[in-house]
């Protein structure tokens, strides 16, 4: 029975010591729709720590002074930091939205007008301009098929074909 406790306390204490950095981005292929759904999921202090050198000024993803300009920033950071290609062709995103959820930030883009996918390349540098370590896992679904993959810094680049 110590032997199992003094291993939990040692994970709790290496997790502590040794922080890591994950991201979660799911691009979802919309056929009714013709939209690609894409959701990102970051942590709520690494992401303000990355918006606020972004923006050079502290930013509360909790309770913001002003939304519009939150939600702006949010935006251009995303579209700096996340660039899809569809079918060999860039497109653009449009923001959804972002909301709070425990210690994590959902963030909701989307791109009309994709009526069918046999690749998509993205650029994935989301936390990349504050943290070394940081890691940026990818699921990508359509037509019922998912793939996935993960980028470790400074690789920033997938594709994935279908």
């Amino acid at each position: 029975m110590a032997a199992i406790l003094f291993k939990w306390l040692m994970t709790g204490m290496v997790a502590i010591m040794h922080p890591f950095y994950v991201s979660v981005t799911d691009i979802s292929h919309n056929d009714k729709d013709k939209t690609l759904e894409i959701s990102v999921k970051l942590f709520i202090d690494d992401f303000e720590t990355s918006l606020g050198k972004t923006y050079n000024q502290p930013v509360d993803l909790g309770q913001p002074k002003d939304a519009a300009k939150v939600n702006q920033q949010i935006f251009e950071y995303l579209q700096q930091h996340l660039q899809v290609s569809v079918n060999g062709k860039p497109v653009r995103l449009e923001f959804v939205g972002y909301e709070r959820e425990r210690e994590s930030a959902w963030c909701y883009v989307q791109v009309n007008e994709v009526n069918s996918v046999s690749e998509i390349q993205v650029r994935n540098t989301l936390l990349y301009d504050s943290f070394d370590k940081q890691i940026n896992i990818m699921h990508v679904n359509t037509k019922g098929v998912r793939k996935s993959t993960r980028l470790n810094y400074p690789d920033n680049v997938a594709k994935f074909g279908f």
